[in-house]
Protein backbone atom coordinates (compact mmCIF):
# COMPACT_ATOMS: atom_id res chain seq x y z
CA UNK A 1 0.00 0.00 0.00
CA UNK A 2 3.18 2.09 0.54
CA UNK A 3 3.36 3.15 -3.14
CA UNK A 4 -0.50 3.44 -3.86
CA UNK A 5 -0.23 6.42 -0.85
CA UNK A 6 3.16 8.04 -1.45
CA UNK A 7 1.41 8.46 -5.05
CA UNK A 8 -1.92 9.94 -3.95
CA UNK A 9 -3.40 12.82 -3.72
CA UNK A 10 -5.28 15.08 -1.13
CA UNK A 11 -8.93 16.20 -1.25
CA UNK A 12 -7.69 19.66 -2.41
CA UNK A 13 -5.28 18.31 -5.22
CA UNK A 14 -7.89 16.24 -6.39
CA UNK A 15 -10.22 18.75 -6.44
CA UNK A 16 -7.56 21.35 -7.63
CA UNK A 17 -6.97 18.44 -10.84
CA UNK A 18 -10.54 18.16 -11.19
CA UNK A 19 -10.92 21.98 -11.71
CA UNK A 20 -7.51 22.25 -14.06
CA UNK A 21 -8.60 19.49 -16.20
CA UNK A 22 -12.47 21.03 -16.77
CA UNK A 23 -10.90 24.36 -17.54
CA UNK A 24 -8.68 22.37 -20.15
CA UNK A 25 -11.71 20.66 -21.70
CA UNK A 26 -11.00 17.48 -20.08
CA UNK A 27 -11.81 15.02 -17.47
CA UNK A 28 -9.74 12.41 -15.58
CA UNK A 29 -9.58 8.63 -17.13
CA UNK A 30 -8.60 7.17 -19.96
CA UNK A 31 -12.03 8.00 -22.26
CA UNK A 32 -12.17 11.14 -23.02
CA UNK A 33 -15.35 12.58 -24.88
CA UNK A 34 -18.10 15.04 -24.97
CA UNK A 35 -20.11 12.65 -22.86
CA UNK A 36 -17.85 12.43 -20.27
CA UNK A 37 -16.81 16.03 -19.86
CA UNK A 38 -20.31 16.23 -19.16
CA UNK A 39 -20.80 14.12 -16.91
CA UNK A 40 -17.58 15.69 -15.27
CA UNK A 41 -19.05 18.84 -15.50
CA UNK A 42 -22.31 17.95 -13.80
CA UNK A 43 -20.53 16.20 -10.97
CA UNK A 44 -18.03 18.54 -10.26
CA UNK A 45 -20.91 20.65 -9.33
CA UNK A 46 -22.71 18.22 -7.38
CA UNK A 47 -18.98 18.20 -5.35
CA UNK A 48 -19.29 21.68 -4.84
CA UNK A 49 -22.83 21.83 -3.65
CA UNK A 50 -22.47 18.57 -1.13
CA UNK A 51 -18.72 20.45 -0.12
CA UNK A 52 -21.06 23.23 1.18
CA UNK A 53 -24.38 21.64 2.71
CA UNK A 54 -23.24 17.43 3.42
CA UNK A 55 -23.49 17.76 7.95
CA UNK A 56 -22.02 14.87 9.60
CA UNK A 57 -24.82 13.70 12.04
CA UNK A 58 -24.38 13.54 15.99
CA UNK A 59 -24.32 9.90 16.31
CA UNK A 60 -21.62 9.29 13.46
CA UNK A 61 -19.49 12.25 15.30
CA UNK A 62 -19.38 10.38 18.32
CA UNK A 63 -18.18 7.09 16.70
CA UNK A 64 -15.49 8.97 14.58
CA UNK A 65 -14.46 11.01 17.28
CA UNK A 66 -13.56 8.01 19.46
CA UNK A 67 -10.73 6.68 16.86
CA UNK A 68 -7.45 6.82 18.77
CA UNK A 69 -5.26 5.24 15.89
CA UNK A 70 -4.23 7.52 12.86
CA UNK A 71 -5.72 5.35 10.01
CA UNK A 72 -5.97 6.69 6.11
CA UNK A 73 -8.88 6.04 4.35
CA UNK A 74 -7.31 5.77 1.01
CA UNK A 75 -10.32 6.83 -2.01
CA UNK A 76 -9.89 4.95 -5.65
CA UNK A 77 -12.18 7.76 -8.05
CA UNK A 78 -12.39 9.30 -10.82
CA UNK A 79 -13.90 12.84 -11.66
CA UNK A 80 -16.83 11.62 -13.98
CA UNK A 81 -17.91 9.47 -11.71
CA UNK A 82 -21.32 10.16 -10.41
CA UNK A 83 -21.27 7.81 -7.30
CA UNK A 84 -17.94 9.42 -6.40
CA UNK A 85 -19.52 13.05 -6.69
CA UNK A 86 -22.35 12.24 -4.49
CA UNK A 87 -19.84 10.31 -1.89
CA UNK A 88 -16.21 11.71 -1.66
CA UNK A 89 -17.60 15.39 -0.49
CA UNK A 90 -19.11 12.87 2.28
CA UNK A 91 -16.34 10.68 3.21
CA UNK A 92 -13.96 14.05 3.43
CA UNK A 93 -16.52 15.76 5.76
CA UNK A 94 -16.27 12.38 8.07
CA UNK A 95 -12.60 12.22 7.63
CA UNK A 96 -12.91 15.98 9.36
CA UNK A 97 -14.20 15.02 12.21
CA UNK A 98 -10.79 13.10 13.52
CA UNK A 99 -7.25 14.42 13.45
CA UNK A 100 -6.42 10.68 13.04
CA UNK A 101 -8.06 9.95 10.19
CA UNK A 102 -6.15 11.29 7.09
CA UNK A 103 -7.96 10.86 3.56
CA UNK A 104 -5.80 10.55 0.43
CA UNK A 105 -6.88 9.87 -3.23
CA UNK A 106 -5.77 7.92 -6.48
CA UNK A 107 -7.44 7.91 -9.98
CA UNK A 108 -8.97 4.44 -10.88
CA UNK A 109 -7.87 4.09 -14.48
CA UNK A 110 -4.28 5.15 -13.27
CA UNK A 111 -3.80 1.98 -10.60
CA UNK A 112 -6.02 -0.70 -12.28
CA UNK A 113 -3.96 -3.31 -10.21
CA UNK A 114 -4.94 -1.77 -7.15
CA UNK A 115 -8.77 -1.62 -7.83
CA UNK A 116 -8.90 -5.11 -9.44
CA UNK A 117 -7.89 -6.31 -5.63
CA UNK A 118 -10.92 -4.35 -4.60
CA UNK A 119 -13.71 -4.61 -7.04
CA UNK A 120 -17.51 -4.65 -5.82
CA UNK A 121 -19.53 -7.92 -7.57
CA UNK A 122 -16.35 -8.13 -10.27
CA UNK A 123 -16.58 -4.67 -11.49
CA UNK A 124 -14.01 -1.48 -11.07
CA UNK A 125 -16.81 0.22 -9.41
CA UNK A 126 -16.01 3.69 -7.26
CA UNK A 127 -15.23 5.29 -5.42
CA UNK A 128 -13.76 2.37 -3.60
CA UNK A 129 -12.39 3.34 -0.05
CA UNK A 130 -9.74 1.62 1.89
CA UNK A 131 -9.35 1.60 5.61
CA UNK A 132 -5.30 1.29 6.31
CA UNK A 133 -3.63 1.35 9.43
CA UNK A 134 -1.58 4.24 9.45
CA UNK A 135 1.65 2.60 11.08
CA UNK A 136 1.48 -0.77 9.99
CA UNK A 137 -0.52 -0.07 7.07
CA UNK A 138 -2.37 -3.07 7.55
CA UNK A 139 -5.96 -3.12 5.16
CA UNK A 140 -8.71 -2.60 8.02
CA UNK A 141 -11.61 -2.84 5.47
CA UNK A 142 -12.79 -0.97 3.18
CA UNK A 143 -16.11 0.46 1.88
CA UNK A 144 -17.89 1.16 -1.71
CA UNK A 145 -18.65 1.90 -3.98
CA UNK A 146 -22.06 3.09 -2.70
CA UNK A 147 -24.66 2.74 0.20
CA UNK A 148 -25.66 -0.85 -0.07
CA UNK A 149 -29.30 0.07 -1.09
CA UNK A 150 -27.94 2.36 -3.79
CA UNK A 151 -26.18 -0.66 -4.60
CA UNK A 152 -29.29 -2.96 -4.00
CA UNK A 153 -31.20 -0.16 -6.58
CA UNK A 154 -28.16 -0.76 -9.07
CA UNK A 155 -27.91 -4.41 -9.10
CA UNK A 156 -32.14 -4.48 -9.78
CA UNK A 157 -31.57 -2.24 -12.81
CA UNK A 158 -29.18 -4.27 -14.43
CA UNK A 159 -30.57 -7.41 -14.32
CA UNK A 160 -34.09 -5.36 -15.72
CA UNK A 161 -31.81 -4.29 -18.54
CA UNK A 162 -32.23 -0.86 -17.90
CA UNK A 163 -29.83 1.46 -19.78
CA UNK A 164 -27.54 4.05 -18.95
CA UNK A 165 -29.30 7.12 -18.64
CA UNK A 166 -31.92 5.50 -16.81
CA UNK A 167 -29.25 3.91 -14.08
CA UNK A 168 -27.86 7.41 -13.61
CA UNK A 169 -31.22 9.27 -13.63
CA UNK A 170 -32.85 6.48 -10.94
CA UNK A 171 -29.64 6.44 -8.77
CA UNK A 172 -29.40 10.02 -8.88
CA UNK A 173 -33.21 10.45 -7.46
CA UNK A 174 -31.95 7.94 -4.69
CA UNK A 175 -29.34 10.09 -3.73
CA UNK A 176 -31.08 13.00 -3.24
CA UNK A 177 -34.25 11.37 -1.54
CA UNK A 178 -31.35 9.93 0.93
CA UNK A 179 -29.81 12.80 1.88
CA UNK A 180 -26.33 11.38 2.54
CA UNK A 181 -27.85 9.26 5.62
CA UNK A 182 -27.45 6.26 4.56
CA UNK A 183 -23.67 6.03 3.81
CA UNK A 184 -23.44 7.67 7.26
CA UNK A 185 -25.31 5.04 9.39
CA UNK A 186 -23.10 2.50 7.21
CA UNK A 187 -19.91 4.49 8.35
CA UNK A 188 -21.10 3.85 12.05
CA UNK A 189 -20.68 0.44 12.11
CA UNK A 190 -17.84 0.23 9.54
CA UNK A 191 -15.80 2.93 11.87
CA UNK A 192 -16.62 0.86 15.09
CA UNK A 193 -15.14 -2.53 13.42
CA UNK A 194 -11.56 -0.36 11.89
CA UNK A 195 -11.23 0.58 15.43
CA UNK A 196 -11.30 -2.46 17.32
CA UNK A 197 -9.74 -6.17 16.76
CA UNK A 198 -12.60 -7.09 14.68
CA UNK A 199 -11.41 -5.89 11.44
CA UNK A 200 -13.19 -7.17 7.94
CA UNK A 201 -15.11 -5.82 5.31
CA UNK A 202 -18.68 -5.56 5.89
CA UNK A 203 -19.30 -3.47 2.62
CA UNK A 204 -16.91 -4.88 -0.41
Amino acid sequence: MKQYINNSMTFGEYTALLDRLLDEGLTTGTKQSEEMLHYARMNRQRMHRLEKTAVVNDELKGSLKKVSQKMIWLVITEGWCGDAAQNVPVIEKMAAENINIETRYVLRDEHTELIDRFLTNGARSIPKLIAIDAETLEVLGTWGARPKEAQSLYDELKVQGADKETIMERLQRWYNADKNQAIQSEFIELVNVWSSSERVSLAA
